[in-house]
């Protein structure tokens, strides 16, 4: 529910006429574009990893497979970073308004990665290693 209302207010931001100073702009739609380009890739590679195993609830699918290959093997959680940093992307190309939203999610996400990292480790006896020695959470050397 939440999750929806920070989609639904992203969108409220992205309409509204609020832009980036015009001195700003040359390099911010660049620096937003490389960065969506980004977090798509790694959205992407998140799903296509994921494969039958993909659900929108964070609980595991029962009978699904721990992945550890495509973007799993950088970060555990790539479809919730790919959303993050397509947020920030976005926000940089469109609206200073867009980064509430996207903190908004920063923090959903978190609190519902701790939960589905909690079922994980229940549903899968690998997942603890896997976790101690995959650091990042959402994006590959950042977070």
């Amino acid at each position: 529910m939440l999750q929806s209302l920070a989609f639904a207010a992203f969108i409220g931001c992205a309409v509204v006429h609020v832009r980036w100073p015009h001195g700003a702009r040359p390099w911010l739609p660049i620096a937003g574009g490389v960065i969506a380009l980004a977090g798509l890739a790694l959205l992407v590679d998140g799903r296509r990893s994921l494969g039958s195993s993909f659900t929108t609830l964070p609980r595991p699918r029962s009978g699904g497979e721990l992945r550890l290959d495509g973007a799993y093997r950088l970060v555990r959680h790539p479809i919730y970073g790919g959303l993050l940093l397509l947020g920030v992307g976005l926000s940089l190309v469109r609206s200073p308004l867009l980064f509430a939203p996207t903190a908004a999610l920063a923090l959903i996400f978190t609190l519902k990665s701790l939960r589905e990292e909690a079922w994980l480790a229940q549903a899968y006896p690998g997942y603890a290693a896997y976790r101690a020695r995959t650091r990042h959470r959402f994006v590959p050397w950042l977070l």
